[in-house]
């Protein structure tokens, strides 16, 4: 007897969509075809898209320290809301994630709380680069973040020499905030006070570009993989386009929607986040990266902070805005307008993590894998409110959106954790496994 059967729905499976049962068992996919056995659960997904499950390869649930703002549970009932099967979550927490206690700290307090799959980046410093060395069989590690520019917490690495240090000694991927740390310093005098519109202008395009230039310098010197996130510019994008291979990088899906200043406009310190929402000249060239398949992945960047402290004035208002909710909608609805196409969208969310991150098990459809699925409906339109929000901020830059293209179901480890909007069960999430 199979524990769940998926019926009728299209599965994406080698680059194609076929009408396909899928069998589950054991929290693994254990039969692929027309099924005739019997289960305990059926899901019928007639009129539906059947995905691998869709993984967030950047958020912040704020734990421990900012608990009054998000939590790994809260951050994780968002996620599955929102389709997301697994996430990466960052080091930038109070204390930081950059020791082996506190590590194994945030495991303890993921097991038996989070609805989705997990893995934790650690946090580069200029002085743990022996811990960085031994990560690579670390179970739930998924890389080492490195704060090159200062943003949310304390975790940064500005000097070039600490940043060579980083990755000389990686073992794992280094997933870079890149931001020139003393060309912000230098820039600061450009901030206005009370004026979100000289975000972008503080942190400029040079400051982008010039700390992507050096981190790609030092990452080919040592031949060690780096993933550049949040790419904001169109000079990065010109630039990365030519250093494949080790070098991978993500979008967020804010940049590939909103751009200055009409964000600005309408959101006020609600758009502001690091690096910034751009004019639409950047924005463009994010697009053009997107339908050339510069780019690796597509992360939310999920960082909340609560209305309160976004009401402050600039720039005393956190850079920052929740995603992992909202994420699959809005690129759903990016594909339904033609601006790229679901097998793109699969390579950004399930594929492209799992060979870039070498994560076991993971990202495509497929016997004795996870039975970790996103069920996806191309023709439901939603509408974004900032009551719906799971996470404890409750708020979304994009409420009032309409967006055509849904997930319907999540289904976690053979689990069906969350169906038609509505989050089902227990947290059984579980630590990713690398290769």
């Amino acid at each position: 007897m199979l524990d769940l059967i998926i019926k009728n729905g299209q599965c994406y499976i080698g680059g194609e969509l076929k009408q396909l049962d899928l069998g589950i068992k054991d929290g693994k996919i254990n039969q692929i075809g027309k099924i005739l056995d019997e289960a305990n659960e059926v899901v019928n997904a007639e009129g539906q898209i059947v995905l691998p499950g869709c993984i967030d390869t950047q958020t912040h649930f704020r734990e421990p320290g900012s608990t009054d703002t998000e939590d790994l549970h809260s951050g994780s009932r968002a996620a599955i809301i929102g389709g997301i099967t697994s996430v990466f979550e960052m080091p930038n927490t109070n204390p930081p994630t950059s020791n082996m206690k506190e590590f194994q700290r945030k495991l303890d307090l993921a097991k038996n709380r989070m609805y989705c799959n997990y893995a934790f980046y650690f946090g580069a410093t200029a002085d743990n680069s022996i811990d960085l060395a031994s990560l690579n069989n670390l179970d739930g590690c998924c890389g080492i973040k490195l704060f090159a520019g200062s943003s949310t917490g304390n975790l940064l690495v500005a000097e070039e020499e600490d940043i060579d240090k980083v990755f000389q000694n990686s073992s794992k991927v280094v997933a870079v905030h890149s931001e020139d740390e003393s060309i912000l310093n230098l820039n600061k005098k450009l901030i206005k006070k009370g004026d979100v519109n000289s975000h972008p202008i503080w942190r400029s395009v040079e400051c982008a570009i010039s700390s992507t230039r050096r981190i790609v310098k030092i990452a080919e010197r040592y031949n060690k993989k780096a993933h550049i996130l949040h790419i904001t510019t169109k000079e990065e994008i010109d630039f990365l386009s030519q250093h494949k291979g080790n070098i991978t990088f993500e979008i967020t899906p804010q940049h590939l929607t909103l751009f200055a200043p009409d964000c600005y406009l309408k959101l006020g310190t609600y758009a502001q986040m690091n690096p910034p929402i751009r004019d639409k000249t950047h924005y463009d060239r994010l697009w053009y990266a997107v339908r050339n398949n510069f780019n690796d992945t597509i992360g939310s960047d999920h960082a909340p902070h609560l209305k309160i402290n976004k009401d402050k004035e600039y720039p005393a208002s956190p850079s920052g805005m929740p995603g992992v909710q909202t994420l699959m909608p809005v690129m759903l609805n990016h594909v339904n307008d033609g601006k790229l196409s679901l097998s793109q969208l699969i390579k950004f969310v399930c594929e492209n993590p799992v060979k870039i991150f070498g994560i076991k098990n993971k990202g495509f459809i497929k016997e004795g894998f996870d039975a970790d699925f996103t069920i996806i409906d191309m023709n439901k339109t939603i509408e974004i409110k900032n009551e719906n929000i799971e996470s404890k901020c409750k708020w979304s830059p994009f409420d009032g959106y309409k967006f055509k293209g849904t997930p319907v179901a999540t289904i976690i480890n053979g689990e069906i954790k969350m169906l038609d909007g509505k989050i089902k069960g227990d947290p059984a999430g579980q630590a990713l496994k690398f290769n």
